[in-house]
């Protein structure tokens, strides 16, 4: 999966569609792209919980802390086994859903490739399963699960965010560790289900989908 998506939707919608509340200040981005801050829901006390985290946990290699480098930003989770999530990925303290209503690819000849966009056609807004902590130095961040695609994403891509059907919310946010391999290695969801939206909007500084383009209205 690339890293590109985008949440075409208001607060208000994300808030009725995921039972939960705003926490401080909100400002959804037409699109968003590893490094920038998204909209992520959280339980904590037993209420859900929407606010900002920035997207990608920062990945510390020795050799670039020495040479007094930023870290590397690490926005997907492919590898359940890598050591990065070990701690992260069993403990549900620290499952997050990420609303999206796109996810982009890059489509194209290299140097021309351009964007396109994927929906899901009866979920308006998608929940994409997703890990969240507050790093020290960084503050809170946040990553998506990945798995394989459908047969709807290639060429584009072999990988596709984890989506969520509504009754696997709670699973995901409270199951365990079986849980969340269960989930990434199931089916996914259907091809059939999804709206592909090709685009001229160039891959690396083009524009959002339209806003209403997962409901095809477009």
């Amino acid at each position: 999966m690339s890293r590109l998506h985008s949440l075409r939707a208001s607060v208000e919608e994300v808030s009725a569609f995921l039972g939960a509340e705003a926490s401080g200040p909100i400002a959804i981005p037409p699109d968003l792209t590893e490094g920038g801050q998204g909209l992520v829901m959280f339980e904590t006390g037993g209420r859900r919980r929407l606010r900002m985290m920035r997207w990608g946990f920062p990945r510390h290699i020795r050799d670039v802390r020495l040479q007094g480098k930023e870290p590397d930003i690490i926005g997907l989770v492919a590898d359940l086994t890598n050591p990065m999530w070990e701690q992260t990925v069993v403990d549900p303290r620290y499952r997050c859903i990420i609303p999206i209503t796109h996810f982009g690819n890059p489509e194209g000849d290299p140097g021309k490739k351009t964007r396109t966009w994927f929906s899901v056609a009866d979920q308006p807004i998608m929940a994409w399963a997703g890990f969240c902590r507050n790093i020290p130095d960084v503050g809170p961040c946040f990553a998506g699960m990945t798995m394989d695609a459908n047969t709807a994403i290639p060429p584009t891509n072999d990988r596709m965010p984890a989506l969520l059907e509504p009754h696997e919310h709670a699973r995901w946010l409270h199951g365990s560790i079986q849980d969340v391999i269960g989930i990434q290695f199931r089916a996914p969801i259907a091809a059939e289900r999804m709206t592909v939206l090709y685009t001229d909007d160039p891959w690396r500084d083009g524009g959002p989908p339209p806003a209403g383009s997962q409901l095809g209205l477009l």
